[in-house]
């Protein structure tokens, strides 16, 4: 999505562009909806936060408080719009998302002048080798314990630790707290640390998908990041929200008042503002998280239902795939008079999502 400057280089080839969109579909019309609202009435999105915005593609008024941080910034700002604008010239757009989980935001996009949406959904993850960490979850009840883990951005000063160590130590639930350390910051807790406890144990990093799936898991409690909310659909496991940059704070609003499977712990947190969540909020939404017969759990199941059955052959992500390589053979005829058949179609997916996956893994490249 940050690459639209390679579109001009597509035009010269006679190469038809598409985008992927790593984010949800109802980001995606946020982008576009408040792109046009720039350039068409001038708005300005950081004279906005103290008020409620209406926008296509979500059910509920959007608190400005909310607006992600890269329309708040003069800076930024520019190039989102620029990016915004960028992608309406593209054949058509990729999205992170399936039909199932955001029908209300892809069919308001649907209703509008943009290119073509195909919502492709896939989180499906795979397990690792049993460490220390999996045989302590092996040992603790059926959703029992509330994983903390922020993202590899996501990390806290020291005083910000304490209230949380104070909120998890007052909500009497076990847990599993991955820590991360500011860059130039205190050795809170070294990556390679681990501090294990009766009921709850603080680690470095985590292998995420794994433990979201583990049985013995019933919270997560997470940054918002996009990838991560699908995993933890993908697993059926309810999330508290504490997002941190990028789009983060919007999606935390779209999982506690859009879709209803996350409990709030802040929903307007910006790691730039420096402000210190109070133990008393943090064990607030903890609680609210863990509790057993929380309506959230059992819509939360309904989206994991969702998620994979989207994934199956012949349903909506699979189908949108197929629709996805069609469309590149007929653009791409089109434009060059050169015919592509499926199969190169297909190798150049393969090839791409081959190293989308090394990418991931953090392989250098």
């Amino acid at each position: 999505m940050f690459c639209t400057s390679m579109l001009d280089v597509a035009e010269e080839f006679s190469v038809p562009s598409y985008l992927f969109f790593p984010s949800g579909a109802a980001f995606l019309g946020f982008m576009f909806h408040i792109q046009e609202l720039h350039d068409e009435e001038g708005f300005v999105a950081a004279e906005s936060t103290g008020v409620e915005l209406v926008f296509p593609g979500l059910a509920n008024r959007l608190p400005g408080k909310v607006l992600p941080s890269g329309f708040l910034y003069e800076e930024w700002a520019v190039a989102s719009y620029r990016i915004a604008r960028d992608f309406r010239k593209t054949k058509g757009i990729l999205v992170n998302t399936a039909k199932e989980l955001e029908s209300y935001a892809l069919e308001s996009l649907s209703k509008t002048e943009n290119p073509k949406l195909k919502p492709e959904s896939s989180s499906e993850s795979s397990g690792s080798e049993e460490d220390e960490v999996m045989r302590w979850l092996d040992q603790q009840p059926e959703s029992s314990v509330a994983f903390l883990c922020f993202g590899s951005m996501g990390g806290f000063c020291a005083e910000q630790v304490k209230e949380i160590a104070c909120a998890l130590e007052g909500s009497g639930h076990r847990f599993l707290w991955s820590l991360r350390r500011l860059e130039g910051g205190p050795a809170l807790t070294p990556t390679t640390t681990d501090y294990g406890t009766e009921v709850g144990r603080v680690i470095g990093w985590a292998p995420q998908a794994v433990v979201l799936a583990h049985r013995s898991v019933g919270g997560f409690v997470s940054h918002c990041g996009w990838n991560s909310t699908l995993e933890s659909m993908w697993f059926g496991v309810p999330m508290a929200t504490w997002p941190m940059y990028a789009e983060q704070q919007f999606n935390a609003f779209l999982l506690v008042k859009e879709l209803e499977i996350a409990a709030e712990i802040k929903m307007d947190y910006r790691t730039e503002s420096g402000e210190i969540v109070s133990a008393e909020e943090i064990e607030r939404g903890i609680r609210s998280l863990m509790e057993q017969n929380n309506p959230m759990k059992e819509k939360m199941k309904e989206f994991c239902d969702k998620v994979r059955g989207a994934l199956m052959d012949g349903a909506s992500s699979s189908s949108s795939i197929a629709e996805f390589i069609e469309d590149i053979k007929i653009n791409y005829r089109s434009e060059s008079g050169k015919i592509v058949t499926t199969e190169e179609v297909k190798r150049g997916t393969k090839s791409l999502m081959e190293l989308a996956k090394q990418l991931d893994e953090g392989d250098d490249i």
